[in-house]
Parts: structure tokens; sequence; C-alpha cells
């Protein structure tokens, strides 16, 4: 056969979520796509903000020479000062435009970081449940991923992590508000996780980063706020996109930025710059960099989040699912009434309701279900819910 082995394997094991997707359309071919009820992909459907239709028109009016040329290989520099100021506010440490990169995404983001950090065989501890992407990721680089779990309502359990560090451990890569639970860790958590990181390292002789992925920071309710990794440790990275809360997940623009006082920041920033040119970005796409950096003081509306997490929640309650209401992001994870969650979402389909199993996400009894779907939908599927549930007491 052609493919490598690696990727024969990958390819079976590859995202369920994905599974999930072409699943729904062949079901949407054969009943109507009104009579399906697919919850499985995590695809924003609240429209971008207005203000993004009038400043891309602006911007793709501009005909001056070179608008189209290459940039330095970390972005336009004047767009990465705009950025700063925001993550300045946000991480509450004054960071500048030189200690930032653009990215094609966050995905992107999180590949040159792996890039520059690891040496083969290094570990990079991932809390279950995580986004599946992230062992491949890690994978890419010569890493090794090392899963941890998080307890009962998908919070940092220091101990546990403790337990898993070793002289081996470059970093912690952390998601909150988290795909898949909607999980925000706490201010407290992550400096007792960032002064975990730092003791550690010094005891090892290492330095242990801490890199927090953030494309949901912006969507979160009932006023909770989503934590500063910069003020955990200085040996943190910070990345993200826009394509949750610009609803621009098609046009792959996300940054990194990295802590003003992190060790040896200049080799890093070099090797980060580095490997967004070697591995085949070159630089984030030049259009959208113009456009978010017009757009840091905006984003969707939320609040349609908000009312359709309302919604979702009361709607599984009443049909006895167990659950913890997310904090952030749109996604809910309830707890199978099965053991087997693919075998449970299996029932949900016979019901037209598409789930993806925990198991996709490091997280097996569990399902991940993404409210980014009309409220009709969710409205709609009260009672197959209900029916499904019955059907596996049954």
């Amino acid at each position: 056969m052609s493919i490598s082995n690696k990727m024969r394997t990958f390819a079976e094991k590859s995202s369920w979520i994905r599974k999930m997707f072409e699943e729904g359309a062949k079901m949407k071919a054969q009943f109507g796509a009104e009579n399906v009820f697919d919850f499985s992909l995590g695809n924003p459907d609240v429209p971008p903000p207005p203000e993004f239709t009038t400043v891309i028109q602006e911007i793709a009016a501009d005909q001056s020479p070179g608008v189209h040329a290459y940039m330095p290989n970390g972005g336009y520099p004047w767009v990465r000062e705009n950025l700063a100021a925001r993550m300045s506010l946000e991480q509450g440490v004054t960071v500048q435009g030189n200690d930032m990169l653009m990215t094609c995404g966050a995905a992107g983001a999180i590949n040159i970081v792996m890039k520059s950090l690891l040496n083969p065989g290094d570990e990079v501890i991932l809390l279950a449940p995580y986004f599946v992407e992230y062992n491949f990721y890690v994978d890419n680089h010569g890493g090794v991923s090392k899963i941890v779990g998080t307890d009962q309502e998908f919070n940092l359990e220091l101990a546990t992590i403790k337990a898993a560090l070793t002289d081996k451990t470059k970093a912690i890569l952390i998601n909150s508000p988290n795909n898949p639970t909607g999980q925000i860790y706490s201010q407290e958590s992550l400096n007792a996780l960032g002064k975990l990181l730092d003791e550690t390292g010094k005891k090892f002789g290492t330095t242990i980063y801490l890199i927090a992925d953030e494309p949901y920071r912006k969507i979160v309710f009932d006023n909770h706020q989503v934590g500063s990794v910069f003020q955990a440790t200085r040996n943190s990275i910070v990345l993200s996109s826009y394509s949750k809360d610009l609803s621009l997940p098609g046009e792959r623009i996300g940054y990194l930025a990295v802590h003003p006082e992190i060790e040896e920041k200049a080799v890093l920033l070099g090797a980060l710059t580095l490997a967004n040119r070697i591995l085949g970005f070159v630089n984030a796409p030049a259009l959208m960099q113009r456009v978010v950096a017009k757009l840091q003081n905006v984003s969707v509306d939320s609040s349609i989040y908000t009312r359709r997490r309302e919604l979702f929640c009361s709607i599984l309650t009443e049909a006895g699912y167990d659950f913890v209401p997310p904090k952030g992001a749109f996604y809910i994870f309830p707890k199978s009434p099965i053991t087997d969650d693919v075998a449970f979402c299996a029932i949900l389909q016979e019901h037209k309701i598409l789930a993806v199993p925990g198991q996709g996400f490091g997280a097996p009894g569990y399902f991940r279900l993404a409210f980014c779907v009309s409220d009709d939908v969710i409205r709609r599927s009260a009672e197959p819910f209900q029916k499904a549930m019955a059907q596996a007491m049954g």
C-alpha cells in the first residue's frame, strides 16, 4: 500500500467528530436534513458580527502596492501590536507585539509550538477529556502524549498531574473553556498548577511550559471568568484563533503570545518564527490579519449560545441525563446512561440524534453534544432524547 503505517493507524483512530459528521451527511440525504438532529460538529452557525462585513469589504478594496506580498513570517508588526494591547488586558500582564505571532489558526499555533519545544520522546500532558487532535499535534513533532484525568466536574486534579510529571515532561496543554466539557479552570487552580510546574522544573533542572488553547475565551455563561495563565507562571504560552468568537473557522486565522518574561524568550521566538515558515504555513493569511486587527473588541452575539445552553440543559434534565452544565464554549458532555458510550451513541442515532462518543475525547462513558445549531433543532430533539433514554434503560 502507498500510505505510511503511521497514517494508516491514525486513520483508523481518527476523529470521532468527523466520523459522526460524515454519518450525519448520509442520514440527512436519506431522511431529510430537517429530520436529523446533528449535534456532532462544533461548527459555529452564529453569523460573524456585522462589523466583520464592513471591515473586510474596506480592506479587500485596498489596491495599494504590495498589499498581497509576503510579510515577516510572524505576521504584520502593526497587527501584532493591536492584538498585544488586548492580550495585555486579558492576561493582566503587559504584552508587546514582538511577544506575538500570527498563525494559521490555533491548530497551526499548537504545531509551531510543539515543533519549537519538543525533542524526540519529550512528554506533553493532556487533560482528559481533551480535543482529540492534540494527540496528533504532539506526535507530529516527536513528542509523547501523556493522558491525565480531571475530577468528576472536569476540574484540574493537581495531585494527579503531579504524579504524572517526570524529567521528560516538556509541557502541559490545557483548554479553557474546554472542548468537550465547557469547564473553565479557576484562577486559583491555574496559579496552583503554575507553581507546581515551576517547582517540578527546578527539581528536575528543566523547564515545563504551561500552554493554553483559548479559542472559546469570549463564549462564557453566568458571568464566569476565564483565568490568566500568564499570571500563573512566566513559562507560559497562550494561543487561540478567531474561529469561535468571530465565527470564522474556515479563514484559518489565529495567533500565539509568549509570556514577556518567559525563559530564553529571544531564542524561543526565533524558533517559533522559523517553525511557522518551515512547516509550510509561511505566514498567516494576510487579508485576515488585517481584518482581525480592526476587530479586537468585537465578538459574536454570545447571548445566542446562552439561550441555547439553557434550552438544551432543560431538555436533557427533563429526559433524565446526568451532566455538568457548561460554563463556556458551546458543548455539553453528559454521562452515557449505559457503560458503552459508543453503543449509546448508536441508540441516539436510531432516533436520528448525532452525538460524539466520549472515548473520542479520551473519556469513555460520556458523549458530546454541540449546541451551535438552531434553537428549533434543539427544541425538536426533546422527544427523541427521551425515547433514547427509555430505550437504553429498558
